[in-house]
Order: C-alpha cells, then structure tokens, then sequence
C-alpha cells in the first residue's frame, strides 16, 4: 500500500509541476530514490509520465487559450507567453527540447499548443525532455547517495 501512495503521490506531483500550476516534483522523486523503497526506474517512468501528461495538458490549453486569455484567474501572464512565443518562434518545435527548464518550460508546452504543434512532434520532443531531467536527476542521486 505504502508503494502505490508513493507512486501516486509522485505521480500527481510531476503532473502538476507539468502544468502552469506552480509546482515541483524534483525533491519528492530525490526523495523516494534516497529511500530506496521502489525501484529507481520505475520511481522515474512514473514521474516521466505525470510530466509529459501534465505537458499535453498544457498543449490542450494553448489550442484554446485565446478563448480564455486576459481573464483575471488564467495562470500565464501575457509577458510570459509572449517570452515563450518568442522563444518558439526563434528555434520552432526543437525548443520544446527546453521544456523540463523552470520558468520557461511550461510556457513553451503552451505556446505549441497556441501555435497548432502535431501533436506526434510534441509528444516526441516533450517525452525525450522530460525523461531525460528525471533521469538525470534519478542518475545524480544514485551517485551522490
């Protein structure tokens, strides 16, 4: 029982940090690796999928954020997203490549949606991002430990 609330703890927590919520999952996966309790490759599949699901959230929200865009409560400042098309429009669907990055990461996964990115190109450079941070992290764990 202890396992399956770890991973769905975990997993909620990379789904959330995915979106324009503010949110992190880094310190909860370090934590559960130091633990030694789950096995560190699934610890890092299943805060890789929250991530990228959290990501197509966002993508979802940009194919319709000029319906809700100036509102009061949407979370992403116009300053923000102008960064972020910028950013998208200077290096394409390769910056998405930068979507595990604070602060611009999740606006990027929005803006592709806003800029009608195929879903395929998305997901393929999202997951690629996103594993690779979560690796990375998991990887550098193991090794300090």
């Amino acid at each position: 029982m202890a396992d399956l609330v770890a991973y769905l703890g975990l997993f909620a927590s990379a789904f959330a940090a995915a979106t324009i919520l503010p949110a992190q999952s880094e310190a909860l996966l370090v934590g559960l690796v130091l633990s030694e309790a789950q096995p560190v490759w699934a610890l890092v599949a299943v805060a890789s999928v929250g991530n990228v699901l959290g990501s197509i959230v966002n993508w979802i929200l940009g194919r319709q954020v000029e319906r809700f865009r100036g509102r009061r409560w949407f979370p992403v400042s116009d300053a923000a997203l102008e960064r972020a098309k910028g950013w998208y429009g200077r290096w394409g669907r390769w910056s998405l490549l930068l979507s595990w990055a604070p602060i611009v990461g999740d606006p990027l996964t929005l803006v592709a949606g806003v800029l009608r990115e195929p879903l395929w190109s998305f997901l393929a450079l999202v997951t690629l991002a996103k594993v690779g941070r979560y690796v990375s992290l998991a990887a550098i764990t193991t090794a300090v430990a």
